[in-house]
């Protein structure tokens, strides 16, 4: 009975041991996120007085965490004053896709990544092939940390100006498309950008577009023309890459189409994307498009102003005034 009662006794110290240990870890980390947060504020409020003063104040040191190092996620996330949960109704009806295509500069994605991340979108992360080994690794630990982020299936050594470039988006289109998350528009972004409008504002401009694509752009100018009209290949090697133009003339495009000129950089709906990965349309113009310069430039403009397809006459006239005013 004596041995019974020691054993039970035993447990019950174990237990509470255990208790205490989980506590305190808690606690601790708690007061460590504290300690960070006070120094943020420290920060702020010297910040504040020193413009009360009329003085200028320049910090001795960066107020944001922009490395995760050996930080787990959840205090990476903190420090770094990410949004962790959805701001608005409005924002978590609408949610949005990204693609993110980068290269190099660590930094200046991952401000670019806190900025437009919220937890209702979804992020597709293109990695150049040929970035360095120590930005893939710092990329991927980054995104580790987000459930609603990831990298494409499909990475592209990418050369600038050529099918490659057009590829890298395409490989993130079809995983977002595969991607649970009901998004409304893909946006496609270069590790260079960065928003100049909140989510919620970005919400409420496309709403204003009902369901159509943002895809503005003209008939070639004079400038643009030899993009499409010769032959242009991709040359990979290890010092440099590039695409070069030949003297070789171009076919016609197919199901003949009138070719469009504009922005690389889109929002599209997600049915115009099952479009432009399914329909053979879609298939024909990227087969025709993979030597010509710059495909980007073409490819989504002229896929939305096929006839009858996603934009109307009056659209287009519409688009146009956009593009001038602008």
């Amino acid at each position: 009975m004596g041995s019974w009662k020691h054993g039970l006794f035993s447990v019950s110290l174990l237990t509470a041991l255990i208790f205490v240990f989980v506590c305190n870890n808690e606690l601790w980390e708690k007061k460590r996120l504290l300690r960070a947060a006070l120094s943020n504020a420290s920060i702020l409020a010297e910040t504040c007085h020193q413009i009360v003063q009329g003085k200028v104040f320049y910090p001795t040191e960066n107020a944001l965490k922009t490395a995760l190092g050996e930080s787990t996620c959840y205090e990476y996330v903190v420090q770094s004053h990410y949004v962790t949960e959805t701001l608005s109704e409005e924002e978590a009806g609408f949610p949005l896709a990204y693609i993110v295509t980068i290269h190099k500069d660590f930094v200046t994605f991952e401000r670019l990544f806190r900025a437009i991340y919220m937890p209702q979108n979804v992020y597709c992360v293109h990695l150049d092939q040929k970035a360095t080994d120590a930005f893939k690794d710092a990329v991927k630990q980054l995104l580790s940390c987000f459930p609603n982020a990831f990298l494409a299936s499909n990475m592209e050594p990418v050369v600038y100006g050529g099918i490659s470039r057009l590829q890298a988006d395409l490989n993130c289109l079809e995983d977002l498309v595969a991607s649970e998350v009901p998004w409304k528009y893909a946006i496609n972004t270069c590790g260079q950008d960065f928003p100049l409008k909140t989510n919620k504002e970005i919400v409420q401009y496309l709403k204003g577009f009902k369901g159509k694509n943002i895809t503005p752009g003209v008939l070639p100018p004079d400038h643009a023309i030899g993009r499409t009209k010769y032959v242009h290949r991709e040359l990979l090697d290890n010092q440099n890459s590039y695409v070069l133009k030949t003297t070789k003339l171009k076919t016609r495009p197919p199901h003949n189409m009138t070719i469009y000129f504009g922005t690389a950089y889109v929002a599209l709906t997600r049915e115009f994307a099952n479009f432009v990965l399914q329909d053979q349309l879609a298939l024909d113009l990227l087969s025709w498009s993979k030597d010509t310069y710059s495909p980007d430039e073409h490819f989504w403009v002229t896929l939305n102003r096929i006839p009858g397809m996603y934009v109307s006459k009056l659209l287009t006239t519409n688009t146009h005034c956009m593009v001038n005013a602008e």
